[in-house]
């Protein structure tokens, strides 16, 4: 190899790594700025020219991620969620019924809107209630962002690696949720029955001898016009409008406003998440363009033509090693030359989810949720995640080869 083509490596493996991490040492850097700053790197050091860099962003993945970001904060705006929890409190009479609420509705919002959103939204709402109720949070909360995990794998709107795999299968949107859905309903029982036993002393068989009323702030008429792009989006997926081009209607109809500056919604946007994601393209573009792709892909396609088991297993490993967004992206050009290319996909998805519940650094989700709980006081350990995370995990991975198999 060329030196242009070992100094590239260095510098791909290194952008890797610190967004496997989360940061480089001795730095004030996230995942966004390190994936750009690797980008730049390689299109200055010429592996790929501007133009190929242009080229290499999927901006079908970048407007999907948009149109749902707008939705997202216009949902959370309009108090929805706050809606949702003031019900789930309404309806929760024991520990074990509020556990399989927060349980089915964080799986349920998150196939829809993002498991990101989702534990970012309700992870205060359930530290309020557990405190209010008296309640031990940890489990709660484990139970919280295994879900959100868990119930992004059922659509392509469920999480960031679902829909690079929705956009570059064209698998379309009911194929992939009824391929995948069951699996996500499934899991969903297998993280209460975990939780139950494992924190069986916080879920014997009892009432609540406190009561918390939640008054959520309610816009109505925003909540409405949401509530209705929500809607029209779903029905044009379920019709075979492209994905990204629903996302957007949506976002576009909730843009047309007489009541809120745009400004406020804008504010809301986790733009680092689309810089991040642009960035990420360039750098993976640049494997295929420096002629490492050629190395990875001896490396990986024997694993990935395997079958579910195989595609399964090391899918796991490189989605901890780099994240799963990196791993589906490294995928992307091996998956079209295998044998069953659609199914290759689908367990793709399956596998790169579901392995985010392996450990508490195994995906954003859980790192939101601990991070806001440790503002808080609640401290959720690398070591506690573990008692009930990882033997979710493990199961719902097998679950997930078994349904493959078939």
């Amino acid at each position: 190899m060329s030196g242009v083509t070992i100094l590239a490596g260095i510098i791909i493996v290194a952008t890797l790594m610190g967004v496997a991490i989360g940061r480089w040492p001795w730095l004030k850097m996230n995942r966004a700025t390190i994936a750009l700053v690797g980008a730049t790197f390689l299109v200055s050091l010429g592996v790929l020219s501007l133009e190929q860099a242009y080229a290499a962003v999927d901006w079908n993945t970048i407007l999907l991620l948009f149109g749902m970001m707008v939705l997202n904060v216009n949902l959370r705006m309009a108090g929805f969620f706050h809606l949702v929890t003031a019900k789930v409190l309404q309806f929760a009479r024991t520990p074990r019924m509020l556990l399989g609420l927060i349980i089915a509705v964080s799986g349920l919002f998150s196939a829809v809107f993002l498991n990101d959103t989702i534990v970012l939204v309700f992870t205060p709402l359930i530290l309020d209630i557990a405190a209010a109720l008296r309640r031990n949070p940890l489990p709660y909360l484990v139970a919280l962002v295994t879900a959100a995990n868990i119930g992004s794998v059922g659509t392509i709107t469920g999480n960031p690696q679902n829909m690079l795999v929705g956009i570059s299968s064209g698998i379309s949107f009911v194929d992939f949720t009824l391929e995948l859905g069951p699996i996500a309903l499934l899991g969903l029982a297998i993280i209460w029955v975990v939780i139950v036993v494992v924190y069986r002393g916080d879920f014997r068989r009892e009432k609540f001898t406190e009561t918390y009323h939640f008054e959520p702030e309610v816009k109505r008429p925003r909540l409405r016009k949401a509530l209705f792009a929500t809607a029209l989006m779903l029905g044009a997926l379920i019709a075979g409008t492209p994905v990204p081009l629903a996302a957007a209607l949506a976002a576009a109809i909730l843009l047309i406003t007489r009541r809120t500056d745009p400004a406020h919604v804008f504010q809301e946007i986790d733009w680092s998440l689309l810089v991040f994601f642009a960035s990420l393209f360039v750098v993976t573009g640049a494997i295929g363009a420096s002629g490492l792709g050629r190395h990875l892909f001896a490396a990986l396609a024997p694993f990935a033509d395997g079958g579910p088991a195989s595609l399964t297993a090391v899918s796991v490993i490189l989605s901890n090693l780099v994240s799963n967004v990196p791993a589906v992206m490294l995928f992307r050009p091996i998956v079209p030359t295998l044998a069953n290319p659609h199914d290759a996909w689908l367990t793709l998805a399956m596998a790169t989810t579901l392995a985010g519940n392996l450990t508490l650094l195994g995906s954003v989700a859980n790192l939101i949720v601990a991070e806001i709980a440790r503002g808080r006081g609640v401290h959720l350990s690398f070591v506690e995640y573990l008692k009930a995370g990882t033997p979710i995990a493990i199961l719902s991975l097998l679950l997930g080869v078994a349904w493959m198999s078939i």
